[in-house]
Protein backbone atom coordinates (compact mmCIF):
# COMPACT_ATOMS: atom_id res chain seq x y z
CA UNK A 1 0.00 0.00 0.00
CA UNK A 2 1.58 3.53 -0.98
CA UNK A 3 0.00 5.99 1.53
CA UNK A 4 0.69 10.00 -0.25
CA UNK A 5 0.92 13.40 1.90
CA UNK A 6 0.45 16.71 0.86
CA UNK A 7 3.37 18.72 2.48
CA UNK A 8 4.37 21.91 2.58
CA UNK A 9 5.44 22.17 6.56
CA UNK A 10 2.26 23.74 7.78
CA UNK A 11 0.88 22.95 11.16
CA UNK A 12 -2.13 21.10 9.10
CA UNK A 13 0.58 19.12 7.11
CA UNK A 14 2.35 18.19 10.00
CA UNK A 15 -1.25 16.82 11.48
CA UNK A 16 -1.72 14.87 8.28
CA UNK A 17 1.79 13.57 8.29
CA UNK A 18 1.20 11.75 11.76
CA UNK A 19 -1.82 10.46 10.91
CA UNK A 20 -0.39 9.12 7.58
CA UNK A 21 2.36 7.63 9.49
CA UNK A 22 0.01 6.08 11.77
CA UNK A 23 -2.25 4.58 9.17
CA UNK A 24 1.14 2.78 7.26
CA UNK A 25 1.75 1.14 10.99
CA UNK A 26 -1.69 -0.74 10.57
CA UNK A 27 -1.25 -1.16 6.90
CA UNK A 28 2.05 -1.95 6.68
CA UNK A 29 2.38 1.28 4.14
CA UNK A 30 5.17 2.65 2.67
CA UNK A 31 4.71 7.19 2.76
CA UNK A 32 5.43 9.21 -0.02
CA UNK A 33 5.86 13.12 1.30
CA UNK A 34 4.86 15.24 -1.71
CA UNK A 35 5.76 18.60 -1.93
CA UNK A 36 4.66 21.13 -5.10
CA UNK A 37 6.18 24.05 -5.63
CA UNK A 38 3.73 26.15 -7.44
CA UNK A 39 5.06 28.54 -10.55
CA UNK A 40 7.73 26.67 -11.89
CA UNK A 41 11.56 26.94 -12.07
CA UNK A 42 11.34 30.40 -11.48
CA UNK A 43 10.40 29.96 -7.85
CA UNK A 44 13.93 31.61 -5.98
CA UNK A 45 16.33 29.33 -4.83
CA UNK A 46 15.79 29.87 -1.49
CA UNK A 47 12.47 28.62 -1.52
CA UNK A 48 13.35 25.37 -2.64
CA UNK A 49 16.73 24.87 -0.35
CA UNK A 50 13.88 25.80 2.61
CA UNK A 51 11.17 23.26 1.56
CA UNK A 52 13.95 20.34 0.45
CA UNK A 53 15.01 20.83 4.53
CA UNK A 54 11.28 21.11 5.30
CA UNK A 55 10.81 17.45 3.42
CA UNK A 56 14.36 15.88 4.94
CA UNK A 57 13.21 16.87 8.60
CA UNK A 58 9.96 14.97 7.78
CA UNK A 59 11.17 11.99 5.95
CA UNK A 60 13.60 11.66 8.84
CA UNK A 61 10.70 11.48 11.19
CA UNK A 62 9.09 8.64 9.22
CA UNK A 63 11.85 6.73 8.90
CA UNK A 64 13.00 7.22 12.03
CA UNK A 65 9.00 5.24 12.78
CA UNK A 66 10.39 2.64 10.71
CA UNK A 67 8.11 3.12 7.46
CA UNK A 68 9.55 3.13 4.05
CA UNK A 69 9.09 6.56 3.00
CA UNK A 70 9.99 8.81 -0.45
CA UNK A 71 10.21 12.41 -0.86
CA UNK A 72 9.25 14.60 -3.24
CA UNK A 73 9.38 18.10 -4.28
CA UNK A 74 7.65 18.75 -7.93
CA UNK A 75 8.27 21.91 -9.53
CA UNK A 76 6.52 21.09 -13.23
CA UNK A 77 4.17 24.45 -13.47
CA UNK A 78 1.21 23.32 -12.66
CA UNK A 79 -1.12 24.29 -9.58
CA UNK A 80 -0.81 22.37 -6.34
CA UNK A 81 -3.97 20.71 -6.98
CA UNK A 82 -2.46 19.25 -10.47
CA UNK A 83 0.56 18.26 -9.40
CA UNK A 84 -0.32 16.10 -6.72
CA UNK A 85 -3.50 14.70 -8.38
CA UNK A 86 -0.64 13.98 -11.41
CA UNK A 87 1.58 12.08 -8.75
CA UNK A 88 -1.04 9.62 -7.01
CA UNK A 89 -1.57 9.09 -10.56
CA UNK A 90 1.74 8.46 -11.92
CA UNK A 91 2.83 6.43 -8.63
CA UNK A 92 -0.87 4.56 -8.31
CA UNK A 93 -1.36 6.16 -5.04
CA UNK A 94 -4.09 3.63 -2.53
CA UNK A 95 -4.49 6.97 -0.37
CA UNK A 96 -4.16 10.66 -0.06
CA UNK A 97 -3.88 12.37 2.96
CA UNK A 98 -4.51 16.26 2.84
CA UNK A 99 -4.68 18.74 5.37
CA UNK A 100 -7.01 21.62 4.65
CA UNK A 101 -7.31 25.39 5.89
CA UNK A 102 -10.68 27.24 6.52
CA UNK A 103 -11.13 29.51 4.61
CA UNK A 104 -14.67 31.63 3.64
CA UNK A 105 -16.42 31.22 0.67
CA UNK A 106 -14.95 34.29 -1.02
CA UNK A 107 -11.62 33.11 -0.34
CA UNK A 108 -12.07 30.03 -2.41
CA UNK A 109 -13.74 31.65 -5.02
CA UNK A 110 -10.66 34.08 -5.27
CA UNK A 111 -7.28 31.63 -3.96
CA UNK A 112 -9.49 28.72 -4.98
CA UNK A 113 -8.54 25.31 -2.68
CA UNK A 114 -6.05 23.06 -3.68
CA UNK A 115 -7.72 20.03 -1.33
CA UNK A 116 -10.74 20.84 -2.50
CA UNK A 117 -9.27 19.74 -6.33
CA UNK A 118 -7.48 16.85 -4.71
CA UNK A 119 -11.17 15.81 -3.41
CA UNK A 120 -12.44 16.14 -6.40
CA UNK A 121 -9.59 14.26 -9.17
CA UNK A 122 -7.58 12.47 -6.98
CA UNK A 123 -8.10 8.59 -8.93
CA UNK A 124 -8.34 7.29 -5.13
CA UNK A 125 -9.28 8.01 -1.08
CA UNK A 126 -8.92 11.19 -0.09
CA UNK A 127 -8.58 11.76 3.82
CA UNK A 128 -8.33 15.43 4.88
CA UNK A 129 -7.08 16.73 8.26
CA UNK A 130 -7.85 19.79 10.13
Amino acid sequence: MKIMVAFDGSNVSREALKLAMQYAGVFQAAVHLVLSMVGGPEVPREDFVNNEKELDLAKAQVQAAGIPCQSHMLVRGLSAGEDLVQYAVEHQIDLLVIGVYRRSAVGKLVFGSTAQYVVLNAPCPVLSVR
